[in-house]
């Protein structure tokens, strides 16, 4: 195989949201955010093939109910603009419509991934494809502003131990903003401590929200049987929902205690999407 016809292949990570705080509405009816997000070492890939056309072939656990048409991948690779062709594969081991970023993901590390492939730039104008995908071009920890254009890079996140659950419950995110109870909010509390600081910074994590949090549990009360599962394993330092749901993360002591958290709640929870993973891509 020669490098002109060798796939690339790029990881598309879960995203989380620390924490999430709605700060405003503007007049076009989307929100403004202000919120922490970093990457795990967990997430979908998605493999590029040189070909004559453009195609997506979906696989993976969740590849189940995604349709292939329009997908968020395709999207992402005709914002290229382009006449080049390829052939690319969706590997798809997050849960759909879960609050942890994997379509927006996906769409970031197909614009990689092809730009990788063809030679050319990323596209500029990525917002077009959702609010999630430009925080998502990058695996930095990052303060996201605005509807998700404003990003402030805050270097690599500290390789944290994490619990991904979610109860097997899809949430639509227009429908979960559309139950917030107010949207004028306050923004991250200031002098946020060096994330490498891990007692200092966990402790300024668990002062801030996310406020989707509340209307999320009104459509899905599953969301707290899940929270409160993950806050009375041994060794949790955090639990918290992730972005519009209905995925909660929790930080961990250690690896340890985060894999026998991960069992304890796949014996007791069995219809439940359990995953150790790090909050750090890899």
């Amino acid at each position: 195989m020669t490098a002109d016809t060798a796939p690339v292949t790029e990881t598309a990570p879960a995203k989380i949201n620390l924490c999430l705080h709605v700060t405003g509405q503007r007049a076009d009816g989307y929100h403004r955010l202000d919120s922490l997000v970093c990457f795990t070492g967990l997430g979908d890939r998605v493999t590029v093939r040189p070909a004559k056309g453009l195609s997506l072939r979906i696989t993976g656990p969740f590849a189940a109910g995604l349709s292939a048409e329009d997908n968020l991948v395709l999207r992402a690779a005709r914002l290229f603009g382009s006449d080049r062709g390829a052939a690319i594969t969706l590997d798809k081991v997050l849960p759909v419509a879960s609050g942890i970023g994997g379509g927006s993901a996906d769409a970031a590390a197909t614009l990689r991934a092809l730009s990788r492939l063809w030679g050319l730039p990323r596209p500029d104008d990525v917002l077009s494809l959702g609010a999630d995908v430009p925080v998502c071009l990058s695996p930095e920890l990052q303060r996201m502003q605005g509807v998700g254009e404003v990003l402030t890079p805050l270097g690599p996140a500290p390789m944290l131990d994490m619990l991904l659950v979610n109860p097997g419950v899809t949430l639509a995110t227009p429908r979960v903003f559309a139950g917030l109870a107010r949207r004028d909010n306050a923004p991250l509390g200031p002098d946020m401590p060096d994330p490498f600081d891990t007692a200092a910074w966990i402790g300024w994590l668990a002062e801030q929200r996310n406020d989707l949090e509340a209307p999320a549990l009104k459509l899905a009360p599953e969301i707290g049987t899940v929270l409160a599962a993950l806050r009375a394993q041994d060794g949790c330092l955090l639990a918290r929902m992730s972005g519009s749901g209905a995925t909660c993360f929790a930080l961990f002591a250690d690896d340890a205690a985060r894999d026998a958290a991960g069992a304890a709640l796949r014996a007791q929870y069995p219809g439940w999407w359990v995953a150790e993973t790090d909050e750090a891509p890899v």
